[in-house]
């Protein structure tokens, strides 16, 4: 976690309650991702950067989904419950009431800004007291303010925010805005909520209203001046969405170069922000890397290749490629056009190759799936050889069973091995074999019908076709002589 310069609040209340209709979704908004991580997830991150006595989120809209989502990410935030979106003066009431008695600071944030950084968050709580404030407000000057609330100052205070469709037209020419995200000393917040009234365009208990509100009882109110505009931005809708997974990812994407890592291409890169990487990685174009992926020194990943939840070794190459909780060892070699499903392990110096899909395959140490093979339930020693078109045929109809093939063998191109078998070690199995019993260690397995030839059949038939100048085809018919 981000060290920040001011910590240890009373409080941290994030909301969280708002109907995301503007996203257009059956999902909740603060569960919709940004560069691997819940929108919700991030911003709670920088809220317990704070180190808060106690963290309360207020959930209302799609209560259940977020509060299913809570249970895996912060299972001790205390719930509150707005039941009416009666505006976000009231959805703090609703923390405060679930906080019952407090004193000191609290801070209220949002669940839909995933950028707001724990840097910021504690350059905002070190600001309210440097300057013993009783509000400091976040706020960012930005060059199109339209939508968001003005701040209104008389020299180095506030006076109030005025919301965007409440302003006047020299309020609507200011271009500080109102993050949404202040330092309170709890008195005053208590107070302060308890006189607000729903007198505006919305109908709605503003939060901004407390501003105006300690303005006039003579306690001091500061802002924080964010340079870093995006750490304000919210998101409300799907083009908001992809605004800040853009930024997030470039974000990410350049401070992996900055710590070794080579991105041929950062336009077309994606990694998330679980994923890991060692230094002198090379990344080609148009490569995502999710989840937890982790990726060794010195590997190559890319071009046109996605990992979920793999593992990739030092030195080992991924061309063209898709693989989902895999394991790719040191020095390994994978695709173009290779696809590891979940549970494959191929070992040191190992290759799975153009056209091949694996699952839930071990494969050992320097072996081979070079070309055209379906790997499935399968173990295959170190140093063997799996021929083109190979089929580890896994399933029976009713049961998926293993196929073991052992160190140094090799497996003849087109043939099939009909689970559960065992070929041994230092084993051979013919091209075009269909394996069905055990293969002992050093034999040689043939299992396929005998070729047969039959001398002058391609003349005869010639001559059978010209003698039959009714045929729909002109072709000779290849019937029961075979």
């Amino acid at each position: 976690m981000t060290e920040v310069r001011a910590a240890g609040v009373a409080a941290v209340i994030v909301l969280a309650a708002g109907a995301s209709t503007r996203m257009k979704s059956r999902t909740s908004k603060l569960l919709h991702p940004i560069c691997g991580r819940s929108m919700l997830s991030w911003c709670l991150d920088a809220a317990v950067s704070l180190q808060p006595e106690r963290l309360v989120v207020v959930v209302g809209q799609m209560r259940d989904q977020v509060e299913a989502h809570l249970d895996d990410i912060a299972p001790s935030a205390v719930r509150a419950f707005q039941a009416s979106p009666l505006g976000t003066g009231h959805a703090v009431q609703c923390g405060l009431e679930a906080l019952g008695e407090v004193t000191g600071e609290v801070v209220v944030t949002y669940g839909d800004v995933p950028m707001l950084s724990p840097r910021a968050l504690g350059d905002l709580l070190a600001s309210h007291r440097d300057d013993g404030n009783a509000i400091t407000v976040l706020t960012a000057v930005v060059d199109d303010p339209t939508g968001y609330g003005r701040v209104v100052r008389r020299g180095d205070q506030v006076t109030s925010i005025v919301e965007h469709r409440d302003a006047d037209a020299d309020q609507l020419g200011l271009r500080e805005i109102n993050a949404g995200i202040y330092v309170f000393q709890a008195d005053l917040l208590r107070a302060g909520l308890a006189q607000l009234r729903s007198d505006n365009d919305q109908g709605q208990l503003y939060l901004t209203d407390l501003v105006a509100y300690a303005s006039d009882q003579g306690q001091r109110v500061g802002a924080f001046i964010e340079a870093d505009a995006w750490q304000t931005q919210g998101v409300n809708d799907r083009v908001q969405l992809a605004a800040v997974n853009r930024e997030m990812n470039r974000r990410i994407v350049r401070d992996w170069m900055l710590r070794g890592v080579t991105v041929v291409d950062p336009a077309t890169t994606w990694i998330e922000r679980d994923v890991a990487l060692a230094g002198d990685v090379e990344i080609w174009p148009d490569t995502i890397l999710r989840g937890a992926t982790t990726v060794g020194e010195a590997a190559v990943i890319g071009p046109d290749s996605r990992l979920t939840d793999v593992e990739v070794g030092p030195r080992a190459q991924v061309v063209r490629s898709e693989a989902v909780l895999a394991v790719i060892g040191p020095d390994a070699q994978v695709g173009p056009f290779s696809y590891l499903r979940p549970g494959t392990e191929l070992g040191a110096a190992g290759k799975v190759g153009a056209f091949v899909e694996t699952k839930q395959a071990r494969i050992g140490a320097g072996a081979k799936v070079p070309h055209l093979t379906y790997c499935g339930d399968a173990v295959v020693g170190e140093s063997t050889n799996i021929g083109a078109g190979v089929i580890f045929a896994n399933y029976d109809g009713a049961t998926k069973s293993v196929s073991t093939v052992g160190r140094r063998s090799f497996i003849g191109s087109d043939s099939v091995l009909v689970a559960p078998v065992q070929i041994g070690d230092d084993a051979f199995v013919a091209a075009g074999s269909v394996i069905t019993d055990d293969v002992p260690d050093g034999a040689l397995a043939v299992a396929r019908g005998r070729q047969a030839e039959i001398p002058g059949w391609v003349a005869r038939r010639r001559q059978e076709g010209a003698a039959e100048p009714d045929s729909n085809s002109g072709a000779p018919s290849t019937g029961s002589e075979l």
